[in-house]
Formats: C-alpha cells, structure tokens, sequence
C-alpha cells in the first residue's frame, strides 16, 4: 500500500487509532439528546495537550473549517500510572466539512527523528515523544516532520480498546494470514467472531507476519473496519457508564463543544475516505530497528494532508532523519531511548 487509496473496500491500518475517532464523532452526534450525562463522561476524558498550537483549532472547528487530529494507542492500562508507555500507533486524521473528504495517515512506530525539546537524544524513534513528554511533545514532532499543523489528540489505551469491542458485541474478520498468537489461532479465509481479547491479539502480533509492523497495522485497521460496519451498534457505545469506564484509558483535548460540533458540521467528510502511510527503509541505528523515510516520501503525506486542510502547498519539515544524518553510537542515548519504550 505504497501509494493513496480510497474507500473502504481498503483496509486501514491502527486499530486503536480509528476507534478513538469513532467515539469523538459518535459521542458528539449523541450529545444533543442526552446533553448532561455524557457532557459529564466527556469531561473525564479531557486533558490539555499543554502546548500552543500552530493555530486556533477551537476557533477552526467552530468555524466550520477543515481540523486534524492526532490519534494515538498506547500499550500501558491506565493513562493516569507515571509510565506513559510508548504510541505503538499513531494516525493522523484530516477532515474537510467542503469537500466532504476524509485523509488518514498511519505513522509507523519506528520513524526516526529529532524529538522536539529533546534533541540530546536524537535519534530517536516517534514513538518515544509521548514517552519523553506526553500529548504536547508527539503533536510537536508530528507537526515539524510533516509540516502540517495538528489542531487536536486523543489518546487511548490496550484496555480501552478491548471494552470497545466487547461492547460492540464483538467483530467478524476474514484473516489473511494464518497465525497463532497469545493462545488464539487464526486461519487465512476462515471467516472468526472475536471479542476484545481475541480482536486484541488478532491486531497486536507483529513479529510471525512476514510484512512485520506494516502487515500488523493492516490487521489492525482490519478489526477497525469490522467495528465501523456495524453501525447499528455504535450507539451502544454512547451511554454515560461505557463512557465513565473508559475515562482512565483515553484522554482528549477536544472539549464537548469541539465534539458537538465535530458532530453536527463533519459528517459529511465521511463520504470519501482516503488513506495512505508513511514508507520507510528499515536500518539499524544505536542498535535499534528504525524506519528512515525518504524526504519525497515526506513530502508526499505532507502534501495529501496539506491539502486536506485546504492549505497552500509547503515543503515538508526536518526532523525526520535521513541514513546520511545517522549518529554514531552513543549508549546513553540508547539507553534513554529503550527506557521511554522504544
């Protein structure tokens, strides 16, 4: 999946990631009706990136102009323990109210770069910025590796994931790959109902497929798929004590206004659905596996969500490294960068 596709017809990669992104604009399009019980579940999840953004992204969404968000998955329980954990995925999501389109973009987990604010420990992997300095830190890096401003997050965790699906009532897949993985075996074309734990283990085995991360981020948008097919079950999700359970594992600073109006003035941008992910080369740096991604292959995600958000073309940033840029060993870094879960 080198290049742009469209539809769902598509798998989409980082399961975790999308079902944030349903549970935004689902809970906001249910928010008139039962206003005060789920404004309040809303507000548990509310935590400030603690940064300033690159624009008003509060005034944007109320203004009815194309957003992005951040979404990312982490692999910790709750969100409030002080090991944040590492972002095995992160997406970023653009949304066009004018032209009715949609842009998702997976970032693999491995990407190397220069962390904003944390440069002493470059290189190091995309993952890490969460670690090293939560929500406000990933959008930073997000933001100057692509170039392309991110209005808002949202973050959530293995736990949450799993209870989404269960309370969907499970998922149906046809796997693509026969593999057996924290004790669920799955056979290629052999139609399976999941619940949470066997969609979890389905999504999260990475090292038995021969594409390795890349194949588990298929996998994962697979189970994703499965979840927004069955629309007719969404709604069960949008009730005050599934909300209030999942408060400890996921967090947002899109406020409940930001949602209603996500809600009322976005659904739209559904219509078309174009999804694509960052490429790269696998090298060993500082004795870790790492993604280098070509500056044309920046500069082409740079472009698909620039032009999303309806903003004049630019040049990619430049804090993803290039093989050329690789430091020398350094074991302090290394150790740093192993100890923020790379």
């Amino acid at each position: 999946m080198r290049h742009e596709h469209m539809g769902k017809k598509h798998t989409v990669r980082n399961v975790i990631l999308t079902i944030i992104l349903i549970l935004l604009v689902s809970v906001g399009a249910y928010a008139a009706r039962k206003y005060y019980n789920l404004k309040h579940a809303v507000d548990n999840t509310y935590k400030s990136a603690g940064i300033k953004k690159y624009r008003n992204a509060n005034s944007e969404i109320q203004g009815k102009n194309p957003i992005s968000i951040l979404i990312m998955g982490t692999d910790t329980g709750a969100l409030g323990r002080s090991y944040k954990g590492r972002t095995d995925t992160m997406m970023l999501i653009t949304l066009n109210p004018k032209t009715d389109k949609t842009t998702i973009t997976s970032i693999p987990r491995d990407t190397r770069v220069t962390i904003p604010g944390y440069e002493s420990e470059s290189p190091s992997k995309i993952n890490a910025a969460y670690a090293f300095g939560s929500a406000g830190t990933a959008i930073k890096t997000v933001q100057e590796m692509l170039n392309v401003p991110v209005d808002f997050y949202a973050v959530m965790n293995m736990g949450g994931m799993e209870k989404v699906v269960n309370e969907v009532g499970g998922v149906t897949i046809t796997p693509t790959l026969s593999f057996s993985y924290d004790g669920y075996k799955f056979t290629k074309g052999k139609s399976t109902h999941m619940n949470g734990k066997k969609a979890l283990a389905y999504s999260r085995m990475r090292y038995s497929d021969p594409k390795g991360d890349y194949g588990r981020q298929t996998r994962q948008r697979e189970v994703i798929m499965a979840i927004m097919s069955k629309s007719s079950s969404i709604s069960t999700l949008l009730n005050k004590n599934f909300l209030d359970s999942i408060s400890a594992s996921m967090k947002t600073d899109l406020t409940f206004s930001d949602l209603s109006a996500l809600a009322q003035n976005y659904r739209g941008a559904k219509k078309t659905v174009s999804q694509t992910h960052l490429q790269g080369t696998g090298e060993t740096v500082n004795g870790q596996s790492m993604e280098i991604m070509a500056k044309s292959e920046l500069q082409r995600v740079t472009n698909i969500n620039r032009s999303n958000l309806g903003l004049a073309h630019a040049k990619t940033g430049n804090i993803a490294l290039n093989v050329s840029s690789s430091s020398t060993s350094n074991s302090s870094v290394e150790s740093d960068n192993v100890n923020a879960g790379n």
